[in-house]
């Protein structure tokens, strides 16, 4: 058994001092200094002060350092997979692009591959299809070329790994598509690259759509006479993702967000490309150029495709930027997503019993250590 010792555990949503937690593959016990004597323990962690958090989960992801998902590579995924964790992540959902079918099910067939093998890094837990059935108007950075109408064949053998479809509900066919595989297969719908007018969206909703893709970002906006996909999301119960980089929203929207959603409905998001964790220069994202500068990903067009953002990061800039506090806001990269994709009783909180799944940060949520199922995937060297 292991022990993380010296540090402040988030338990019951409030930081604790003068606790140990203890842990094999799951975590076993949280106990007081004082009892640690009375325990077997074959490895001692100190935590040096440091906020010892549950592993954030990452949704929505396409690359990190040069690789993508959609290189459909096993190779490529288990460097994402391993590279992560230096930000903190435990877990995430390899997230696909609009290209054409057979890349699309070459990608879930690596991400499936990876779930199988069990022998890599931050823990693969499904996968989230960003398109192809998505809105034209509203594609942001993904290929007009190979955006279709919702088609069941696309994902066709690949229901049980598939947790969340981005889809357009306007489109020819989606509400139907979204009724169908959210009573059958139980996989989550998020509004988003979507020209959707209000009641558009929420006849999305009232289907079975249950959160927003990267909120604010590729869809209709708030207007007074016309309130959009924004209007919707605002107006229902729905959760949303949210690129907390400074540049895809303004953090002075931070605050509202959170007020308007409450924050157990916030979903912080990285939506990373292959440049993320890179240097400046040109990437791709869905088979198309990216230029990564200053932070900012674009096309050549200007359009804005992906980020560089890590989702340590985004907690950190979300929680300098609201009135919200750390502990609050760990929550939206935790527990959050854990019930968004049904993963709750193993993952999101360091409850006994749940899966040793443990980030160690400071204060600028630099991250010192990453502990995943209780093997060690990163640790700051000195």
């Amino acid at each position: 058994m292991k022990c993380i010792f010296n540090g402040k555990i988030l338990n019951n949503g409030k930081f604790v001092n003068d606790k140990v937690i203890l842990f094999d593959e799951t975590i076993n016990k949280i106990i007081d200094e004082s009892q640690l004597d009375n325990e077997t323990i074959d490895e001692k962690i100190d935590a040096k002060g440091k906020f010892i958090v549950p592993g954030f989960i990452d949704v929505h992801i396409h690359g990190y350092k040069g690789h993508d998902t959609m290189d459909g590579d096993i190779d490529t995924l288990r460097i994402i997979s391993k590279s992560i964790p230096e930000n903190g992540v435990t877990s995430f959902l390899p997230t696909t692009m609009t290209m054409d079918v057979p890349a699309i099910r070459k990608a879930l067939d690596t991400i499936k591959t990876l779930m199988e093998e069990k022998t890599y890094g931050a823990e693969v837990l499904g996968t989230h299809l960003e398109g192809p059935f998505i809105s034209e108007k509203y594609k942001g950075a993904q290929s007009e070329e190979f955006i279709k109408e919702p088609d069941g064949e696309v994902i066709q053998g690949y229901e049980d790994i598939i947790k969340i479809i981005t889809i357009a509900p306007e489109v020819n066919g989606s509400l139907d598509f979204i009724e169908k595989y959210t009573k059958e297969y139980g996989i989550r719908f998020s509004i988003g690259h979507s020209a959707a007018s209000y009641d558009e969206a929420m006849a999305g909703i009232e289907k079975g759509i249950c959160s927003c893709t990267h909120f604010f970002n590729a869809m209709t906006g708030l207007h007074h006479r016309n309130p959009g996909v924004v209007g919707a999301v605002m107006n229902s119960d729905i959760r949303c993702e949210l690129i907390a980089d400074t540049i895809h929203v303004n953090p002075a929207l931070f605050n509202l967000i959170a007020r308007v959603k409450g924050m157990d409905k916030v979903l912080l998001i990285t939506d990373a490309m292959m440049g993320a964790g890179l240097s400046d220069g040109e990437y791709s994202l869905g088979g198309q150029k990216v230029f990564l500068e200053k932070g900012k990903c674009m096309l050549t067009n200007g359009t804005i495709a992906g980020s560089s953002l890590k989702l340590n990061k985004a907690i950190y800039n979300f929680t300098k930027h609201s009135d919200y506090s750390l502990e609050k806001v760990i929550e939206s990269a935790t527990i959050n997503q854990a019930k968004y994709i049904g993963v709750e009783d193993r993952k999101g909180t360091l409850d006994i019993g749940k899966d040793a799944d443990i980030t160690i940060i400071d204060d600028k949520l630099d991250i010192y250590y990453t502990i995943g199922k209780g093997k060690t995937l990163y640790e700051k060297s000195n």
